[in-house]
């Protein structure tokens, strides 16, 4: 019995390699297909420094361009009430046409504006608080 056990793991131990073997030569035809890439995310020899290598100074947080992250000033929250103080009674539905968005951001985004005090709702629309 011993035996049959360890021909059998001889036999799926040898299948593997062979397996091995085969994924190295479809993995390398890929590779010289596509490039390189190995589908989506990173590309090979593209990971980030480890975290002992990688420095946290003022220089590596600091990048030329536009900023990261929210750009400030509410903006769009200014262009609805703007819209609202032009068009009072205004709907949240014409709002996101009038704004070319998506009307989801709206139905967050109001009742924020009416709890600060800048806006009141009247049955559908909106309409300033002063």
């Amino acid at each position: 019995m011993a035996e049959f056990v360890d021909n059998t793991v001889k036999e799926i131990d040898g299948r593997i390699n062979l397996l091995r073997e085969e994924v190295t030569r479809l993995e390398a035809a890929r590779a010289a297909l596509t490039g390189g890439r190995r589908g989506p995310g990173r590309p090979n020899g593209s990971a980030p420094a480890s975290p002992r290598t990688r420095r946290r100074d003022a220089s590596s947080t600091t990048r030329p361009g536009r900023p990261r992250g929210r750009r400030g000033g509410n903006t769009r929250a200014n262009q609805a009430l703007e819209l609202v103080r032009k068009k009072p009674g205004i709907t949240i539905p014409q709002l996101a046409a009038a704004m070319k968005i998506e009307p989801n951001y709206l139905y967050r985004l109001m009742p924020r504006l009416a709890s600060d005090g800048q806006l009141k709702r009247e049955g559908q629309g909106w309409h300033p608080a002063s």
